[in-house]
């Protein structure tokens, strides 16, 4: 594994849960994020309980990490002044062990956020200057305890409008307006000046909504905002969308002097649409997900000088989100790892290039 730290934990668990070789000839598996580390580094998102029961995974194959839950405001703030960072403290202090970077997500959104921040003593409505200093406060707090740890932030997530509008009518912008946006982007600077600042999204793929994203770069950057690159999620299927159109989300927010990232990729063997499921995936669905996996990567390296990290949404088919989203309860299959972690044929068109 190169020059990086691997510590007794890591070793232990290697030895109980060894990473198997591929059949094909007993290739050794090689790790992610060796294989990319002339391009970007690889992520993933965990929990705490993940670095247990996937840390074979975590501790061989990714350099970057995400909190999937545990650094959104009900997880940190779930009350109000009552701050709850054991966790978060846990995937830093881990990260900080394996030499891998964190990314933080995220610090503004529109769910996942206690109704009390919106609140007033009476619940009604709190007013705007109570709200702004919530902001602040949560945003100084969080970024200030991982300052030099933490080194990227989504700032803001999926604040533009699905529809005809520009930005989305979320509680924020309902009672601070249109600079809301400004002011978390300010705030986080301030917190901690040396991290990357970014605007996170979905279905960043979609003309119009690339349209939106762009024009508010534009926008924070003619008056001084900081902000650092885009996160597109990546939350894709294996039909959908058309690689053309990702490559044109990518070049147009490099256009504008930011960086990319991927931030959530995963690929559902489903159509969106779709609401039946399958006890086994079938061959023919893995191998258009092995396809597109190798699409997309063909794609990332390509623009390896705007993209800066990639991050799986999920480590392996035997625990993903997608499990419960957007049929609860339906079995899906979306990332490089099988159930019982051995890479997948998606993995293999990964790393062979």
């Amino acid at each position: 594994m190169g020059q990086r730290h691997v510590s007794a934990l890591i070793i232990l668990l290697l030895m109980v849960c060894p990473v198997s070789t591929s059949v094909k000839g007993g290739q050794e598996v090689p790790p992610l994020f060796e294989v990319y580390q002339d391009f970007f580094p690889v992520g993933a998102a965990v929990t705490p309980s993940k670095l247990s029961s996937h840390g074979d995974l975590v501790g061989y194959h990714f350099n970057s990490l995400t909190a999937e839950n545990h650094m959104k405001w009900e997880s940190i703030q779930p009350r109000e002044d009552e701050w709850t960072f054991a966790h978060a403290d846990q995937l830093v202090s881990y990260a900080k062990q394996h030499d891998m970077k964190v990314r933080g997500h995220t610090l503004i959104w529109h769910q996942q956020t206690p109704d009390w921040v919106f609140e007033d003593a009476a619940g009604g409505q709190v007013s705007r200057d109570v709200l702004l200093e919530r902001m602040q406060t949560h945003i100084k707090t969080l970024v200030g305890r991982y300052k030099g740890q933490v080194y990227a932030w989504d700032v803001v997530n999926e604040g533009i409008d699905d529809g005809s509008g520009y930005l989305r009518h979320s509680p924020w912008y309902q009672i601070l307006g249109a600079d809301y946006i400004r002011h978390a982007f300010r705030f986080a600077h301030e917190a901690d000046p040396d991290a990357k600042l970014f605007y996170n999204d979905y279905s960043t793929y979609q003309p119009a909504k690339r349209s939106k994203i762009s024009r508010l770069i534009r926008e924070l950057q003619d008056e001084g905002i900081p902000i650092h690159g885009v996160g597109m999620q990546g939350h894709y299927d294996i039909y959908h969308p058309p690689i053309w159109q990702v490559e044109q989300a990518i070049k147009a927010f490099s256009d504008l002097g930011v960086e990319v990232q991927m931030t959530e990729l995963d690929l559902s063997i489903f159509r969106w649409e779709e609401r039946h499921g399958f006890e086994e995936p079938p061959a023919e669905r893995l191998k258009l997900q092995a396809d597109r996996y190798e699409q997309l990567f063909s794609l990332f390296r390509r623009y390896g000088d705007a993209i800066t990290n990639v991050t799986f949404w999920g480590i392996a088919d035997d625990d993903t989100w997608l499990n419960n989203f957007p049929v609860r309860g339906r079995k899906n299959w979306p990332t490089l790892f099988d159930d019982q972690h051995q890479p997948k044929d998606s993995f293999w068109r990964v790393v062979d290039f």
